[in-house]
């Protein structure tokens, strides 16, 4: 099975991050996630989590840094993430089509995926 190419954005503004849920039909459906998704054929993982997060919630944001990249293997498939700290570039509004923004300190309280556990981690000490 073929390791598939994640780009996820970590936005942050004033404190708080962007944050969803997966839907039910979805893998790892009902957890808390960031936006993000697959790369396609010749996408970095950061350009990709910058189309995602703008497909997914209607907010343009711009890369800071390399969070974390991890490779992690689910029963559903292996994946190589790649967590972008990202800033919005564009107008912010108190919800981003079914995203929320949460405080730092509720991030652990949130039902993320495992494979997200040490960029969660990382987030409370930057706070």
């Amino acid at each position: 099975m073929d390791t598939k190419r994640i780009g996820i954005a970590v936005v942050e503004h004033a404190g708080k991050f962007l944050v969803g849920v997966r839907g039910p039909e979805q893998v790892l459906g009902g957890c808390a996630e960031f936006p993000g998704g697959k790369c396609e054929a010749d996408e970095s993982p950061r350009d990709c989590a910058i189309r995602e997060c703008g497909e997914e919630t209607g907010l343009a944001v711009t890369t800071i840094r390399l969070l974390k990249q991890i490779t992690f293997s689910y029963p559903h498939g292996d994946v190589d993430l790649h967590f972008w700290l990202c800033r919005p570039a564009g107008a912010i509004h108190t919800e981003h089509q079914g995203y929320r923004w949460v405080p730092a300190a509720e991030l652990v309280s949130l039902n993320f995926p495992e494979a997200n556990r040490g960029v969660i981690e990382l987030l409370q000490q930057v706070q």
